[in-house]
């Protein structure tokens, strides 16, 4: 994984936690349909300009993108854009953001699962240390050391939405791997609009009560299009596309070590367990980071060889 992508995805997931600390109080005052649509409708006003100017985006180009690419885009628009968000706020309505978090980090797993199943993309044994002792971290942070307390939590119907909300950001991780020739702030856009054009007719079935917004939720609301899904959106395609979808989901195991880090910044205390699993999580990062080195093995009947400048005796390995 380079380290730039890397950098890239340590703020995307806490932008992403933001998102879950905020969604927990917007959701009193919008429905979960609502709080998508307003948050794209934010983003794309903003990825748009951006598009134009950053990726030279016009009609005649995006008419072509869309003629090429529009079954990918389309499903990123469904799977990440809508479905996505309506299962993780609806989520919040019914399960605490501890639970959900924990569920939350279980994307991962299912994602390397399918990669490997789906795309033939290789595991290594290192990957799967690296995993193992990511979600060992999360469990120690979020059982507060206890971990056979996971046994005893009363997994709701939050946590079952939350499941739901897994499966579809794998779904929208792959989306965005068929979408590679677009450009990354042009995809987001494209499949933002698509996804706001899908979401108008049901926004008629559930009317906005503007009488109980209080500037808490426009604010939650203001953090959640800009902060959480323009900025961290483009962190996370531009990573993407690079590390791919298995090293990229084993990243959103920070966004619970993150939700210990805000924490600590409003004052709230902080316990031995969480930080461990902190560490425990970053350790685990670093480890499905590695790029495990292949050796190439030339074998030649003579006893040696000339390559140009190189002189190989046999039998000899390079990296």
């Amino acid at each position: 994984m380079k380290y730039k992508e890397f950098v890239f995805l340590l703020i995307c997931n806490l932008l992403w936690a933001g998102n879950f600390i905020f969604g927990k109080f917007v959701i009193q005052e919008f429905s979960p349909l609502w709080i998508t649509f307003l948050r794209w409708m934010i983003a794309v006003s903003i990825l748009v300009p951006v598009a134009v100017v950053h990726d030279n985006l016009n009609y005649t180009k995006m008419r072509s993108i869309l003629k090429e690419s529009w079954p990918a885009l389309t499903c990123m628009g469904i799977s990440g854009g809508i479905l996505f968000n309506v299962f993780t706020y609806s989520a919040l309505q019914y399960t605490s953001p501890t639970n959900g978090s924990l569920v939350f980090s279980l994307t991962p797993a299912i994602t390397m699962i399918f990669s490997y199943l789906i795309w033939k993309e290789k595991v290594s044994i290192m990957q799967m240390a690296g995993l193992s002792i990511s979600f060992l971290g999360v469990v120690v942070l979020l059982t507060s050391g206890n971990i056979l307390q996971v046994f005893q939590m009363d997994f709701n119907r939050g946590d079952l939405l939350m499941i739901g909300a897994d499966l579809c950001w794998m779904i929208y991780a792959f989306s965005c791997k068929k979408s590679a020739t677009v450009p990354p702030i042009t995809a987001i856009a494209l499949s933002s609009f698509i996804a706001i054009f899908i979401m108008i007719p049901f926004l008629m079935l559930q009317p906005l009560d503007f009488h109980q917004v209080t500037r808490t939720g426009i604010n939650g609301v203001l953090y959640i299009g800009v902060f959480a899904s323009v900025f961290a959106f483009i962190l996370w395609n531009m990573s993407l596309r690079i590390v791919g979808a298995s090293k990229a989901n084993l990243t959103v195991n920070l966004i619970p070590v993150y939700t210990a880090a805000i924490a600590i910044f409003i004052g709230e205390q902080v316990s031995a367990a969480q930080l461990w699993g902190g560490a425990m999580v970053l350790t685990g990062l670093v480890l499905t980071s590695q790029k495990r080195k292949e050796l190439i093995c030339i074998r030649v009947n003579k006893q040696e060889v000339d390559l140009g400048e190189v002189t190989i005796k046999r039998p000899h390995c390079v990296n």
